[in-house]
């Protein structure tokens, strides 16, 4: 390139750069005819997007503070139901042991001859096969309900009758029909009774 080339271009350049500061020059007047001033644009603008970023840091928190208690009230529920399976899960076989336990005690019921050394024998051996059951039983959480005196709850007895009795007052039980078991404090079978009126 030749001087007179490289002269040219860079008065091309110089008249670029004048029209382009000029035109700047207009833009500035021109906004700061209308009231606007850049710097002040430029201040709102980063207020307004600072105003943005708190409003979703707040969305945010909020969010995950939600997500923390719904992951509380889950593991929660977990824990209650695990709870609960550990409590109940025997009292279907709960409910089907107390069979025997009935037919064990109608057996000690039975009138005998005890004095019959075999007979008594025996009568002995369902004695200690009940306790054994029913100590075995009351550790798993199963106890009975329904003694006579006791005052009648219908969330745990089911009254067969009501009539009059000397000696009970109302709403007393005078006869256990059959017993009714707990079973970690729910009923797995009310007790029949018979309710003084």
């Amino acid at each position: 390139m030749s001087n007179k080339e490289q002269h040219i271009e860079k008065e091309e350049q110089l008249q670029e750069e004048k029209h382009e500061e000029q035109q700047k020059t207009e833009e500035t007047e021109v906004e700061a005819v209308n009231g606007v001033d850049p710097l002040e644009e430029a201040i709102l603008r980063v207020q307004e997007l600072e105003a943005q970023l708190t409003e979703m840091v707040k969305k945010e928190q909020d969010f995950l503070l939600r997500s923390r208690a719904e992951m509380d009230n889950i593991r929660r529920r977990a824990e209650q139901d695990v709870e609960k399976a550990h409590k109940f899960g025997l009292e279907k076989f709960s409910k089907d042991i107390l069979n025997t336990i009935d037919n064990l005690e109608r057996a000690l019921a039975t009138p005998a001859n005890l004095e019959d050394e075999s007979i008594k024998s025996l009568f002995d051996g369902v004695e200690l096969t009940l306790k054994e059951l029913l100590a075995t039983v009351s550790r798993f959480g199963v106890e009975a309900v329904g003694v006579v005196g006791e005052t009648f709850n219908p969330e745990v007895h089911q009254a067969i009758s009501m009539q009059p009795m000397e000696g009970f007052e109302t709403n007393q039980i005078t006869v256990v029909l059959q017993k009714g078991y707990l079973l970690n404090g729910r009923v797995i079978r009310p007790a029949m009774v018979m309710v003084a009126a």
